[in-house]
């Protein structure tokens, strides 16, 4: 079992310094992946959209924090480490164009031998949508067809589509990816739907903030809507975070029996910086060491 970090590139960690120590000691100390997360824009007030993650709908982050582009700032780590997983907690890939997004993930897991991630949002912001002119609605069906054209580009030496959303026609796009058109796609989302969409097209599965339990019964239905596409669980990564819970090393025995590969932990970065080195270390003791021997 393994531990990674969240969140690469906002906050105090959208700091070149803080980035790269983060990067660097996460590397070292057998994190397995450093997690970025996507928002272009925020607002000080959302009266479209509810934040799902929160009691009262309200956006945890402040609309001035320093917010990273996620591919920037991987590709940043990515030339720091050697070992550790980059990847994005999540993109927001209605928001982008398949081709340009395509190129940009391409880029990243060539420059860094394979070792990215396209963790996978649908977006929950209207106002976010409508600042970049792009219809909220049909985001779901939009989704599928941009992850399906990105695959086309990624594996194929010369592509064609035509879809609703997308047409093209002999596009060549390389470099291809270290993993080619196996670049993991892993969706975000506790819903029925999020969770219908992993099991008819996804390489993975990331829950958020849920306990033991919680998540055991999201997998039990995503191991149902599996079996429904033909598809067994092992053909599936299973991901959490508890995110701001609050759970402990304890705890981690439950997750794994659930089927549970990886636990993200926010990364909580201190006043000082010179003491991040030493709360890495911390965590990797608390965190990394017990998850690894349950294998």
């Amino acid at each position: 079992m393994k531990i990674g970090l969240l969140t690469a590139g906002l906050g105090k960690a959208a700091h070149p310094r803080v980035l790269r120590t983060i990067a660097e000691h996460a590397d070292r100390l057998g994190f397995g992946t450093l997690w970025a997360p996507e928002h272009v824009v925020l607002f000080d007030a959302y009266r479209e959209s509810k934040y799902p993650y929160s009691d009262d709908g309200a956006f945890a982050a402040p609309s001035t924090i320093d917010w990273m582009d996620p591919f920037i700032a991987l590709t940043f780590a990515a030339a720091r480490t050697t070992r550790i997983r980059l990847a994005t907690g999540i993109c927001l890939v209605p928001e982008h164009n398949p081709l340009v997004l395509a190129k940009v993930i391409a880029s990243l897991d060539y420059l860094s031998g394979g070792r990215f991630a396209l963790g996978v949002g649908i977006g929950w912001s209207a106002e976010e949508f409508t600042a970049l002119g792009i219809p909220f609605e049909r985001r779901v069906q939009r989704t599928r067809e941009y992850v399906d054209v990105m695959r086309k580009l990624w594996s194929e030496e010369q592509s064609t589509h035509h879809g609703e959303f997308v047409n093209f026609e002999g596009a060549r796009s390389f470099p291809k990816p270290a993993q080619g058109g196996k670049v993991p796609i892993i969706f975000g989302g506790e819903s029925t739907p999020a969770l219908r969409r992993v099991a008819e097209y996804g390489n993975g599965w990331f829950g958020f903030n849920l306990t033991p339990a919680a998540a055991a019964a999201k997998i039990e239905r995503l191991g149902a809507l599996l079996a429904e596409k033909g598809r067994k669980p092992a053909e599936v990564e299973l991901i959490v975070s508890p995110y701001t819970l609050k759970v402990t090393p304890a705890e981690l025995p439950a997750y794994r029996a659930a089927g549970v590969s990886e636990i993200v932990q926010l990364l909580d970065i201190p006043g000082d910086e010179a003491e991040l080195p030493a709360v890495l270390e911390r965590m990797a003791r608390k965190w990394v060491e017990p998850a690894a021997k349950l294998g």
